[in-house]
């Protein structure tokens, strides 16, 4: 019974304290810190067992890194290469270096000036993501900056924790150079592990699941593969955190990377809030109330110095004043990785317990404090640099429940608004580009600006009543997501999509669309049509290679549908199809020689 009490005192609190946070605009993460301090021993003292919460919401930094990771293709990671270890690695040096340098000044030793360099150099990836995602800034320059810091910033934390027993002395012992090979060893066999259930287990497995019709199943499966993976790294020696990214790394390229990410976001987003929570109901108030301006001190201290070295970095890298801004203020913060280091760093004795706590609470104390920096300098300082404001979406006035949504007003859209118009169809259409949006307009189209992949504008433009839903999108990815929130919340629209190439046509086959135009394909045969018609071909036998051409490769592209995923035997099957044609057309040729020869006998 006194578990569900803690229970329902923590779901309180939450109810209360995290809508009044956002209602003054400083975001849920603030709302979540102080509902923690409210209710913890420091505060009214209704929750006092703080290291089982802990405990549990460490599960919300894990699956916070599976959905980065799920985030993260491997060629988005490749690319993303320069700005991760260029930026990233400049920022942990520089700032780690800065840190460091005060930390000896103020009487830290040189072991344990290290770790409150490195320690206090990384920021909060569960705090610093939900707020620029609750603004929408995550796709800005400075968004995409932050999440390459983060990235670095999380890898960096493992080599780290490995290095700590040597700078440790008394409480901690060096292994021996056995111990250690052992340890690198047995890591990188579980590193190797993960990569190969990743490449030949994860999608047979997922598709089975997906095979029996059972959501609840299928969430329990993302849950197994999440946890199992951190678990499985932490026996390795490796970070939980490192596991989750690993395996939503290895998810990135699935098909059902869209739905694990659905069924994963409301664990994570409930236990990284509980996290929050922990952290507020963790902060020594006592050691505060005893030197307040001293810890106070230290926290601005310390935000004002990773801010600058930031805002100079930022600038260094081609941010623009306003961006820079931005990214120096969201992350000024201390981490949640330095609590597992600091207390790390105390086990193996390279920092005294003393040190260390005061270490903690300055971190919590710049968590605190960030909201109210941040929401501050997106209130004054933003609209000061950042000129030029983001366009709100336009609201859909109800207009008779139009039977067509088209979902991208470009080149394709365009043509299918023009036909539906002259036949006195009407539709409503939904276009992401702001100046593609004005120019249409100026020629008398009906289009709304808006983000055709959020549910709440497809409700808003009527798909729970329409019939047919358009997917004109230039954006493979965000053509699949709209594709599949219409499959999962409005089962009654038939889907007309835009296929880009082959892959995207074999990627909504997936998701069941069985109608969609691969969109230079037919113009290309029409073009080909006249090039043999120019060389002097009869339109009779151009009409005929035309279609003998279409038909095997509408055969070969529904073949290749189940194999596609596997790039060996797509070439494999691309080779015998070119074989098979290449047969076709010589045994055609061959038909076409006896008739002639028939006809001149």
């Amino acid at each position: 019974m006194p578990d569900f009490v803690t229970l329902v005192v923590l779901l309180a609190a939450v109810v209360l304290a995290v809508p009044v946070a956002k209602r003054f605009g400083f975001g849920g993460p603030l709302g979540y810190l102080a509902a923690g301090l409210i209710i913890g021993p420091g505060g009214l003292g209704l929750v006092t067992d703080v290291e089982a919460i802990r405990h549990v919401s460490e599960l919300g930094v894990i699956m916070l890194l599976f959905l980065i990771g799920l985030e993260l293709r491997p060629a988005r990671l490749w690319v993303m290469r320069r700005s991760v270890l260029g930026l990233g690695g400049a920022q942990v040096a520089v700032t780690a270096c800065l840190i460091g340098a005060a930390a000896v000044l103020l009487g830290f030793s040189p072991a344990a000036a290290a770790v409150a360099g490195f320690g206090l150099s990384l920021s909060s990836t569960a705090m610093v993501l939900p707020m620029l995602a609750e603004r929408e800034l995550l796709t800005t320059n400075a968004g995409r900056s932050a999440f390459s810091i983060l990235l670095f910033q999380d890898l960096a934390i493992i080599p780290a924790v490995a290095l700590l027993p040597l700078l440790g002395h008394g409480a901690g012992e060096v292994p021996d150079a056995g111990t250690a090979w052992l340890a690198v060893l047995k890591a990188a066999a579980a590193v190797a592990a993960i990569l190969a259930g990743g490449r030949y287990l994860l999608r047979p497995v997922l598709r089975a699941v997906d095979g029996a019709r059972t959501p609840e199943i299928f969430t329990a499966t993302a849950l197994l593969i999440v946890l199992g993976t951190a678990i499985f790294a932490a026996w390795a020696g490796l970070s939980m955190s490192l596991g989750a990214f690993m395996a939503g790394v290895l998810l990135s390229d699935s098909e059902y990377r869209h739905e694990v990410q659905a069924d994963i976001a409301p664990f994570e987003g409930l236990l990284l809030g509980l996290f929050f929570v922990s952290v507020g109901m963790g902060a020594d108030v006592a050691a505060l109330m005893v030197e307040p301006l001293r810890y106070l001190s230290l926290a601005l201290g310390l935000m004002a110095l990773k801010a600058a070295a930031l805002f100079g970095l930022a600038r260094l890298s081609g941010l623009r004043p306003g961006g820079s801004a931005r990214l120096s203020t969201v992350l000024s913060q201390g981490g949640e990785f330095g609590f597992v280091l600091f207390g790390l760093a105390v086990g193996v004795g390279a920092m005294t317990g003393e040190h260390a706590a005061a270490a903690m609470l300055v971190v919590t104390l710049s968590m605190i404090a960030t909201p109210f920096v941040f929401a501050a300098e997106e209130r004054w300082l933003a609209p000061r640099l950042i000129v030029k404001p983001a366009r709100p979406f336009d609201s859909i006035a109800p207009d008779g429940e139009p039977p067509v949504i088209i979902c991208g007003f470009g080149r394709v859209g365009q043509i299918v608004g023009r036909v539906l118009r002259l036949r006195g169809i009407p539709f409503t259409a939904l276009e992401q580009s702001a100046a593609q949006v004005d120019f249409v307009r100026r020629f008398g189209n009906k289009v709304y600006y808006g983000d055709p992949s959020r549910l709440d504008l497809l409700r808003a433009a009527g798909a729970d009543k329409a019939k047919v839903l358009v997917v004109a999108l230039e954006d493979v990815e965000q053509s699949l997501r709209v594709v599949e929130l219409a499959k999962r919340h409005f089962p009654q629209l038939v889907i007309h999509a835009r296929a880009r190439n082959r892959r995207h046509a074999h990627f909504l086959m997936d998701r069941g669309v069985t109608h969609f135009v691969r969109e230079t394909y037919d113009s290309s045969l029409r073009l080909t049509g006249g090039v043999l018609e120019s060389l002097g071909l009869p339109p009779e036998e151009t009409r005929h290679t035309l279609d003998t051409f279409r038909q095997h490769d509408e055969r070969t592209l529904i073949r290749q549908h189940a194999v596609h995923h596997d790039e060996n035997r797509l070439i494999q099957t691309s080779r015998q199809a070119a074989a098979e044609l290449q047969a076709l057309f010589e045994a055609d040729r061959e038909e076409r020689e006896e008739d002639r020869d028939r006809k001149t006998v």
